[in-house]
């Protein structure tokens, strides 16, 4: 350990700690976990004096994951990471942390953090010859310490007569602080479990550039800008990891990962602009997904054609329920890692089974446990325990206030691990719905929608509450909008279309969206096609409906008004949807009444 290692320790260990944790508990300090844990890690690690192993390679295995085959100059994780927290760390200080005392930075040219003192809020030392006009201690980048000159031109003191017993005490303070943080790593387990590094177990993929198969220079332009285009729009999803090199070991041959590859062309005839995209698993080569994308640009220019286009590309691949999430999830789903529980997940919704839904949840709840800042991980526990509330008839729950409150809890944890996360806002978002505050859930909708608006299940969720807290047109647009790029469970947000026709008064449209619907989804989709029979007169139909839901579901009977009042915010929707329940033959006032 170097002496200038040492005096860091001792003057400010203390000091630095409190500030790092005032960084990361601050709104204004808006990374997601994974710039967390790095700010943390380097600064842990210098107050440790263990500031010479910062390079780009140890980085990567504590914090990015990486094996011991990572290559700096093939996989720039590490460098693109500390250039996004330099920046973020710029904006703490202007906003929120323009008062603090202690400054942290991170020097260009390497990832050892720098800690200064502003002398203006007084020394910094701790229990060491306390000096006069001290500025303040601060590092360059080679990890020496800088004693600046004097702000104002005060002359600095002579400290070559204390610098023996400085180096002293410091050397003797810094290895008790090794010796406790060990220990304390060992006792603290959750704070231990937050920095242990855990393997990056979610799929990656490789994007290629889109090959132009036109002529001329305008062609290859719009190729290059839709690939940075699609680049940008997957790196929003949380569940996957994006790379656009292959990835090489230390002896340059290319490695296993990513399992996919995105390739892709462009073709220009006049304004006619065509796309062809095809996801490959490098495993076998086998091509498990093409596509391809027409447009006009003379309709909406050049750079949003192509902007468009690679949203819709990004969605194809990226998005929950999508082509990623079902070629694996047989082989995969129930292992331990966190992403083969987000595999389970998935694959519990789109069966919606009793057995389905323990088997994840349990997964997730292991995973949290072991993976406590993987906010992904934290939202979608939040969500299993949420759908034990709105889809209690089919997982056979009991709707609690109690399990409503822990689904509310999670999902602000969520968010508070990851601000930017789509997923935990939607979580959140779902959570101040069924909590009777739709506002709110609005709010933390649009905030989801606005953070990766082709995730087709955040827009298709968001779309659903706009629509049902009276905002029909903005929410049906984001629906049908859902339902065009095969979002979420197959057959569920078809009910929702339904709904939409249904309230618009257009019953003929709303019962065939209803019946596109997946009706053993859940009792509440039968539900809402008793109602629109009901309006259409068709009483044969809506008898079978019935007799259906008192067969299969008799609990939502005596509690149809409840489950309604809690969907549908407006009482002109509320009474449009019980005025066809009432014309099905059921008396909704006498719940389970005899029918007329």
């Amino acid at each position: 350990m170097t002496s200038a290692s040492v005096n860091r320790i001792a003057a400010s260990q203390e000091e630095v700690q409190q500030q790092l944790e005032r960084i990361l508990s601050s709104d204004e300090f808006r990374l997601p976990e994974r710039a967390r844990r790095f700010l943390e890690f380097v600064v842990t690690e210098t107050l440790a004096g263990r500031r010479d192993y910062l390079k780009a390679f140890t980085i990567a295995q504590a914090v990015f994951g990486r094996d011991a085959n990572f290559d700096a100059q093939q996989d720039p994780c590490v460098r693109i990471e500390a250039g996004r927290l330099r920046r973020e760390l710029e904006h703490y200080y202007l906003t929120a942390g323009a008062a603090d005392r202690i400054i942290i930075t991170i020097p260009k040219g390497g990832y050892m953090p720098v800690f200064e003192v502003i002398e203006s809020a007084g020394p910094a030392d701790m229990g060491l010859p306390e000096q006069p006009d001290q500025p303040g201690l601060s590092g360059d980048d080679s990890g020496q310490i800088n004693r600046g000159a004097d702000p104002i031109g005060r002359e600095q003191p002579d400290r070559r007569l204390w610098r023996p017993l400085y180096w002293l005490l410091a050397a003797g303070f810094a290895l008790i602080l090794i010796s406790a943080a060990a220990l304390l790593q060992q006792l603290e387990s959750p704070k231990a479990a937050r920095k242990t590094a855990t393997p990056d177990t979610r799929p990656s993929i490789l994007v290629e550039r889109f090959e132009s198969v036109s002529d001329g220079g305008l062609a290859s332009d719009i190729s290059r800008g839709m690939t940075d285009d699609i680049i940008e729009k997957l790196v929003r999803f949380n569940d996957i990891v994006v790379v656009t090199a292959m990835p090489r070991n230390r002896t340059g041959r290319v490695s296993s990962e990513p399992l996919y590859a995105l390739q892709g062309s462009v073709r220009l005839e006049g304004s006619q602009l065509r796309s062809t995209a095809r996801l490959v698993r490098r495993a076998d080569a086998a091509v498990i997904w093409a596509s391809n994308y027409d447009a006009d640009i003379k309709v909406q220019g050049i750079p949003k054609t192509q902007a468009s286009l690679a949203g819709d590309i990004a969605a194809a691949v990226g998005r929950p329920f999508g082509v990623m999430f079902q070629t694996d999830t047989a082989a995969i789903a129930g292992n331990a890692d966190a992403f083969s529980c987000v595999l389970s997940y998935y694959s519990y919704r789109s069966e919606m089974t009793v057995k389905a839904h323990a088997a994840a949840k349990s997964c997730l709840q292991r995973a949290a446990e072991e993976a406590p800042a993987d906010s992904n991980v934290t939202a979608l526990l939040s969500l299993i325990h949420l759908d034990e509330f709105r889809f209690s008839y089919q997982l056979h729950t009991k709707p609690t206030a109690a399990t409503l409150g822990i689904a509310k809890e999670l999902a602000e944890h969520a968010v508070q691990l990851d601000p930017k996360n789509a997923r935990a806002l939607q979580a959140l978002m779902l959570a101040d719905f069924f909590g009777n505050d739709p506002a709110e859930a609005l709010r933390s909708g649009a905030e989801a929608y606005a953070s990766n608006p082709n995730d087709t299940e955040v827009a298709g969720e968001y779309g659903l509450r706009l629509s049902m807290s009276g905002e029909w047109d903005k929410g049906c647009t984001l629906i049908s909008e859902a339902v065009g790029k095969n979002a979420g469970p197959r057959g569920y947000y078809e009910v929702g279309m339904a709904l939409c026709a249904f309230m618009r008064g257009d019953t003929q449209a709303a019962e065939l969206w209803s019946r596109m619907s997946d009706l053993n989804y859940n009792p509440m989709h039968r539900l809402v096609l008793l109602s629109i029979l009901g309006a259409r007169g068709k009483q044969q139909e809506a008898k079978e409906q019935l007799d259906w839901i008192r067969r299969q579901s008799p609990a939502l009977i005596p509690n149809i008004r409840r489950e309604v009042v809690s969907r549908l915010a407006r009482p002109e929707d509320q009474e449009r949807f019980f005025a066809g329940i009432e014309a099905a033959g059921l008396s909704v006032q006498d719940g389970d009444a005899p029918d007329r």
